[in-house]
């Protein structure tokens, strides 16, 4: 399931090589967790969070076909130095 997430995921972004997908055991299930390129995220979530609920959907639909539950998480990353928002706190 990781190789479907990474190709449909790696297909919608502007940065591919930004793509991180990590499997993590959890309570029986495996939660995948997305990390993408800032500027990518609002792709991956959609209008109304369409995208990766579509995403999700194929996802369980792939699992439970296997006789097995996963689960799709986005990871945001905040306060990362290579996306940091360059502003200052200066009154004008």
């Amino acid at each position: 399931m990781q190789e479907f997430l990474e190709y449909v995921v790696k297909n919608l972004v502007e940065w591919p090589e930004d793509v991180v997908i990590t499997p993590v055991e959890r309570n029986g299930s495996t939660v995948y967790e997305l990390q993408v390129n800032p500027a990518d995220a609002a792709r991956v979530i959609g209008r109304k969070g369409s995208t990766i609920n579509a995403i999700r959907a194929l996802l369980v639909a792939g699992s439970a076909k296997q006789g097995k539950r996963s689960i799709l998480e986005l990871i945001e990353e905040t306060g990362d130095s290579d996306y940091e928002n360059n502003t200052t706190d200066e009154q004008v």
